[in-house]
């Protein structure tokens, strides 16, 4: 089967696999979902969830995180990784007041100018806050696109330049949470479901031989 006909049966079976795929982060605003998604790096979403309605209760706004201290800030989040994350969050929310009068940036220069925020967050929150188009490639997204065939690349960075290329731009909002939810679901790292994959005939690289 041609390259261009995989790709294209992929991206045709995956919104009928994941009709409601979505963030499955909670936010409801650009602050919210810029420091929700920093919170996520080597995080699960669940963990997440369970800590951002306290801090955001305490620290409801870009201003309210910006006078606060890394310390202050550190025990509502340190079930999600090291002290370095508030201190990152705090020092992004002083970076906005002073750089972009109070308001998260909307291109992924500007956001990647913040403290902590590499191209997956900057692009998470462009699509999810800003509705602009952009594919976020995180762990899941790697490694299901790679096995798939939807990109053959040993980076996050090429994966998403062959993402763009091979997924038309209209989707890459939607393909993004299709191979996130392909990840967690069914294509797993260590024992992925290949023999109930609905994939399985248009994979490139299925782990498992049927």
């Amino acid at each position: 089967m041609r390259k261009q006909e995989r790709i294209r049966l992929i991206l045709e079976t995956l919104p009928q696999m994941y009709p409601d795929a979505r963030p499955e982060l909670h936010f409801t605003n650009p602050y919210e979902t810029l420091v929700a998604t920093m919170l996520s790096a080597q995080a699960t979403d669940v963990q997440v969830n369970k800590v951002t309605p306290a801090l955001f209760k305490d620290f409801p706004t870009v201003q309210d995180m910006a006078q606060a201290t890394p310390e202050e800030v550190f025990p509502y989040v340190k079930s999600c990784g090291f002290k370095s994350k508030a201190t990152n969050i705090v020092l992004a929310a002083r970076d906005i007041i002073e750089r972009f009068d109070g308001k998260v940036p909307g291109t992924l220069e500007e956001l990647t100018s913040l403290k902590g925020v590499g191209r997956k967050t900057a692009n998470v929150v462009l699509a999810n806050a800003f509705h602009v188009p952009a594919m976020a490639v995180d762990t899941h997204v790697f490694r299901v696109s790679n096995r798939l065939g939807l990109a053959k690349a040993t980076s996050v960075e090429k994966t998403e330049q062959q993402l763009m290329a091979n997924i038309p731009r209209e989707l890459w909002n939607k393909a993004h949470h299709w191979l996130i939810f392909h990840g967690r679901r069914v294509c797993k790292a260590q024992r992925p479901l290949c023999a109930d994959c609905a994939l399985y005939n248009y994979c490139a690289n299925p782990v498992f031989k049927q």
